[in-house]
C-alpha cells in the first residue's frame, strides 16, 4: 500500500484548499492507497503533519507558505489547487510517471522569444524572474529576441537546472537540453500568470529525449508532440524581418541620395545605387528563401533548411513570391520529417542522412513540386492578389485599412496580430507597401491611445495605470502595440474595443490617403528618412486621428474611479 502525504496552500481559497484535500484522500482511497493532507490557512494550519517518514512522497499544492524545507529529499509532486479540484486522480499518478519536483533549492532555467522578438519575449522573461523569486526559486531566463540570445544559458547552469521552461511563440533549438525535464509554453502564460505557469512546468516537465545523435538528425517527435503550422509560420516570418527591415531601410536611403531611378545603370557606381544593389538585390531576394527556410527548420530541424531555402528561392524566381515561400517552407519541413522517419539505414550509415540524403531528396521534392505541381497557381493567385490591392481604392481600400487594423489591435501581439502583420510584411517582397503602412500606424494607435487617455482623462485611471501610461507612450512611437497590454488586461471589455476601435480608422484612413511604408518596424523613428513613407502628411493624420479616437472612446467606455 503507498502512503502519501499533502500539503495544500492557497491563500484566502481556504474552503477551497479544504476541498482539495478532501479530493485527494478520496482519490488516494480509491486506488488503495492512504493518504494524510495539511492545510494551510491565513487562520491556522487544518491536520498539520507530525509524522511523515514513512510516506513514500509529498504533494504540494499551492506555492505559497508550504514549509517544503522539512521533507527533505522526500520526492515531491507539485500541483495547483485548480488542477486539484478539476482532477486530484489525475494529480495522484503523477506520482507514477515520475513527474516529481526536486527537492532542496528549486533551479529554474527558461528561454522566451516571440515571432518579433521584442515585446513578448522580454515581458515572458520578466513574468518568469518576478514569480521565480516570490516563490523562492533560482532562476535564469535566456532571451532570444531580435538581437540575438541575450543571458545565454552555460553548460553548468543547464546541467544544474532542476526544470527548463520554454516559454515560446516560436520553434526554440532544444539539443541543449537533451536528458533534463522540459516544458514547453507560448509567452502568454508567462506574461499573465508566471506563477501558475511555473508550478505547472514543475509539476507537467517531462525528460527532453531527441533521440538525435551529434550528426544532426531529425528529432523523432509524435504528431500529437509537434507544434502547429501558426508556430511554423511565425518561425519563419521572425527571421524573416531582419532581411524586410535591412533591405528596406537600404533601398529607402538609395532614393533619398539618388532620387527614384538610383537603380538605373545611369547611376552605376554611385553610393546611391550601391545601397539599392544591397537592399533590393541582396537583403529583398532573400526574404522569402528565409522564411521557407525557417518554416522548414521549425518543423524538421536542421535538415529542413537547405531544401526550405532553395525551394523558396525557387518559389521567388517563378513569381509566386511569400505565398510560395510559405508552401515552400511546409512542402519542405513535413517533406524531410516524413523522409527522416522512413528512410532507414544501418547505423554506420546514419551519418549520411542529415548531410546528404535528407538535403537531396528533400530539396529535390520541395523544388519539383513547386515548378510543376504547386509554383504556378500560387504565383497567379499572388498577381491577382498583387493587382487587386494595387488598384484598390475608395471603399475597397478602407475596408482593407478598417480590417488590417482592427486586427493589430485585437490583441495587441497575439496570433491576430501577428496574422495580419505576416500578410502585410509578406507584401513587400511583391512591392506592394500599403498594407505595412497600414498595420504600422494600426499598431502605434493602440498603446499612443493608451497614453494620450491617461492624461487627459486622468479620473478614469489609477495612478498605477497613469504611470504606466509614459511607458506606453515610448512603446507606442517605437511600433510595440504590446504596451497596451496592462491596460487591456484590467479591463479587456471596455479596452480592447476601444483600441481597435482607434486603430482600424487609423488604418483606414492610411490605406484612403495611400500611404506606402517600406520598412516593416521602427514607429515613427523610420518616419523622417526620405522615401520611407509616402503620403507623410496622411499618414501622420491616421495616426493622429486613431490616437484621439482611441482616448475619446476609453473616456465614453470605462467608468470614473473613485478615490478611496
Amino acid at each position: 500500500m503507498k502512503n502519501l502525504i499533502a500539503v495544500v496552500s492557497a491563500g484566502e481559497r481556504s474552503t477551497q484548499a479544504v476541498l482539495a484535500a478532501e479530493a485527494l484522500r478520496r482519490a488516494a482511497v480509491d486506488r488503495g492507497w492512504t493518504l494524510a493532507a495539511e492545510v494551510r490557512t491565513p487562520q491556522g494550519v487544518i491536520s498539520p503533519l507530525d509524522d511523515f517518514a514513512s510516506a513514500s512522497a509529498v504533494i504540494l499544492v499551492g506555492t505559497e507558505d508550504l514549509e517544503a524545507e522539512r521533507f527533505g529529499n522526500m520526492p515531491r509532486v507539485a500541483a495547483t489547487l485548480d488542477e486539484v479540484l478539476a482532477d486530484a486522480g489525475a494529480v495522484l499518478k503523477r506520482d507514477d510517471r515520475g513527474t516529481v519536483v526536486p527537492a532542496g533549492p528549486t533551479r529554474i532555467v527558461a528561454i522566451t522569444s516571440c515571432p518579433t522578438g521584442i515585446a513578448h519575449t522580454f515581458m515572458a522573461a520578466e513574468g518568469i524572474q518576478q514569480a521565480a523569486n516570490a516563490l523562492g526559486y533560482s532562476v535564469r531566463v535566456e532571451t532570444q529576441g531580435s538581437v540575438g540570445a541575450r543571458d545565454t544559458l552555460s553548460a553548468d547552469e543547464i546541467r544544474d537546472a532542476d526544470v527548463v521552461l520554454i516559454a515560446a511563440d516560436t520553434q526554440v533549438d532544444l539539443s541543449r537540453f537533451a536528458g533534463k525535464r522540459v516544458f514547453k509554453s507560448g509567452t502568454k502564460p508567462a506574461i499573465n500568470d508566471g506563477k501558475a505557469l511555473i508550478a505547472k512546468a514543475l509539476a507537467e516537465a517531462s525528460i527532453h529525449d531527441t533521440e538525435k545523435s551529434a550528426n544532426g538528425s531529425v528529432k523523432k517527435e509524435s504528431a500529437e508532440k509537434r507544434s502547429g503550422p501558426y508556430k511554423h509560420l511565425m518561425t519563419g516570418v521572425s527571421f524573416m524581418l531582419p532581411f524586410v527591415t535591412a533591405g528596406g531601410l537600404l533601398i529607402a536611403l538609395a532614393f533619398a541620395l539618388g532620387g527614384i531611378y538610383a537603380f538605373d545603370d545611369a547611376h552605376k557606381g554611385t553610393l546611391a545605387w550601391s545601397l539599392f544593389q544591397i537592399g533590393a538585390k541582396a537583403g529583398f531576394v532573400l526574404m522569402v528563401p528565409a522564411l521557407a527556410g525557417y518554416i522548414a527548420f521549425s518543423i524538421a530541424d536542421r535538415p529542413g533548411v537547405a531544401p526550405g531555402m532553395i525551394g523558396g528561392l525557387v518559389a521567388a524566381n517563378l513569381g509566386a513570391g511569400f505565398l510560395g515561400g510559405i508552401a515552400a517552407g511546409f512542402i519542405a519541413g513535413y517533406g524531410v520529417a516524413f523522409l527522416n522517419r522512413h528512410i532507414k539505414l544501418p547505423r554506420n550509415l546514419e551519418g549520411l542522412k542529415p548531410v546528404l540524403i535528407l538535403p537531396v531528396l528533400g530539396t529535390l521534392l520541395t523544388g519539383l513540386l513547386m515548378i510543376y505541381v504547386v509554383g504556378g497557381p500560387v504565383a497567379e493567385a499572388l498577381a491577382a492578389l498583387t493587382a487587386w490591392l494595387r488598384g484598390m481604392q475608395g471603399g475597397s481600400a478602407i475596408l482593407l485599412g478598417l480590417l488590417i487594423g482592427g486586427m493589430m489591435a485585437f490583441d495587441m501581439g497575439g496570433p491576430v496580430n501577428k496574422a495580419a502583420y505576416a500578410f502585410a510584411t509578406g507584401l513587400l517582397a511583391s512591392e506592394v507597401y500599403s498594407p505595412m503602412a497600414a498595420a504600422m500606424v494600426a499598431g502605434m494607435t493602440a498603446p499612443l491611445g493608451v497614453a494620450l487617455a491617461t492624461r487627459i482623462f486622468a479620473d478614469r485611471f489609477t495612478h498605477e495605470e497613469r504611470e504606466a501610461g509614459n511607458a506606453a507612450a515610448v512603446l507606442g512611437l517605437a511600433f510595440v502595440t504590446e504596451g497596451a497590454i496592462p491596460f487591456a488586461a484590467r479591463d479587456p471589455l471596455r479596452v480592447i474595443p476601444s483600441l481597435v476601435l482607434g486603430s482600424a480608422v487609423a488604418g483606414a484612413i492610411s490605406m484612403a490617403v495611400g500611404a506606402e511604408l517600406k520598412v516593416p518596424h521602427g514607429g515613427v523613428f523610420v518616419l523622417p528618412i526620405p522615401n520611407a513613407v509616402t503620403h507623410l502628411g496622411g499618414y501622420l493624420v491616421a495616426l493622429v486621428a486613431g490616437t484621439v479616437l482611441t482616448a475619446i472612446a476609453l473616456r465614453v467606455l470605462k467608468k470614473r474611479i473613485v478615490a478611496t
